[in-house]
């Protein structure tokens, strides 16, 4: 990892680090180019944790945007064995609160905007969160999430949110559709053609991330204009 440079930008940095989440120590890989303009943390859906080959080619494409990312286990092996536990929107929202207040803690991370990405399950934790932040975070990304799962938080969600979904994942696109409706900070559904829950065919995953970047980098730059809610 590189060292400090004085006040010029932000030195690279790539690590592997355990996050302290209420005392729970909890596994990740922290990466942030040199100059990052902000660090978005990724919140995993059902079964699945900081080793998502879809969620690391997403933040791959968004380091090659200069945007940092920290992936990172939102609950242990034992807690992940129990199921209920992947739906405990309040327990994993817990980690995310937890995940940004030891990000913050990080000289590497210094003063930069923070994001949430979040995947099924993950993407109604990252609302929920969200919610409880209000403007500490600067713009929300979901992917095949279940924001329905965060109830009645969505209406005090203010940072922007991008909803992506697949155009083949009816049910959960639904549930998006629903759901936008109750969210009052600027917003926007976006549907990728022929895509299912999990974006495996060629090519949508990186619609996906390209969608990310651009809106990770609208929102999260310090220069950023404020966005408006899209009908």
């Amino acid at each position: 990892m590189a060292e400090s440079c004085g006040a010029g930008p932000r030195p690279a940095y790539d690590a592997e680090v355990v996050v302290d989440a209420g005392g729970v120590a909890l596994p990740g890989r922290l990466t942030i180019p040199a100059g990052a303009r902000g660090i978005v943390v990724f919140a995993h859906g059902s079964g699945s944790g900081r080793g998502s080959p879809r969620n690391r080619h997403v933040a791959e494409v968004l380091h090659g945007a200069a945007l940092g990312t920290l992936l990172f286990d939102l609950l242990t092996e034992p807690e992940a064995s129990q199921r209920s536990n992947v739906f405990d929107i309040g327990l994993l929202a817990g980690r995310l609160l937890d995940a940004v207040a030891w990000l913050r803690g990080r000289p590497e991370a210094g003063t930069a905007p923070v994001g949430f990405f979040g995947a099924s399950t993950g993407g109604a934790a990252a609302l929920a969160a969200a919610a409880t932040l209000g403007t500490d975070i600067a713009a929300v990304v979901s992917r095949g999430g279940r924001p329905d799962l965060a109830g009645d938080r969505l209406a005090e969600v203010h940072a922007p949110t991008l909803l992506i979904v697949g155009g083949d994942d009816h049910v959960v696109l639904e549930l998006n559709r629903d759901a936008r409706r109750r969210l009052h900070c600027p917003n926007r559904l976006a549907v990728v053609p022929g895509a299912g829950h999990l974006f495996e065919e060629p090519g949508a995953l990186d619609v996906v991330a390209g969608a990310a970047v651009e809106w990770f980098t609208d929102h999260l730059a310090p220069d950023a204009v404020p966005a408006t809610a899209t009908p």
